[in-house]
């Protein structure tokens, strides 16, 4: 159970490597944005841009982290994030790092950067192994890194 969940949250992120991809295309005209939403009962992070809105993380547990940290606050918070970092410019790379003990995801403006607090998409479950997922969801989805 716990690996298929990481595994949806991690396919959304594939989803993710793609519409950041459109988003760093030289001209930043349009309105591009990220957000939370409701999809079949379950809060989900989108992203939307002029082809429409794409569903980046769908937030399928409440058990992993303690309150206040349920689905629907993730969801709100990660699309902020998403946000903040587009429109700095970082989100041009996704990586995984380790931030306090825990795995991360993060925004990059090169592939090798650390995930740093500004940086940080979200937290993954402590013990997970972030970058072997992300790694290996990647190529079956026809992305690579850089993204």
């Amino acid at each position: 159970m716990k690996s298929k969940i990481l595994t949806g949250l991690l396919t959304g992120l594939v989803v993710a490597a793609s519409t950041a991809a459109l988003f760093s295309q030289p001209s930043r005209a349009g309105n591009n944005s990220f957000f939370c939403a409701t999809l079949n009962r379950q809060p989900v992070t989108f992203a939307r841009n002029s082809r429409g809105s794409v569903p980046l993380v769908r937030w399928t547990s409440n058990s992993y982290f303690p309150p206040p940290w349920t689905a629907q606050r993730r969801c709100q918070e990660v699309g902020r994030r998403f946000q903040r970092n587009y429109d700095n410019g970082t989100l041009k790379y996704i990586n995984t790092g380790t931030l306090n003990g825990e795995p991360v995801v993060c925004a990059a403006v090169n592939k090798d950067d650390s995930c740093t607090n500004r940086t940080l998409l979200f937290t993954l479950k402590r013990g997970s192994d972030a970058d072997a997922t992300l790694k290996k969801l990647m190529p079956r989805r026809g992305f690579a890194y850089p993204i």
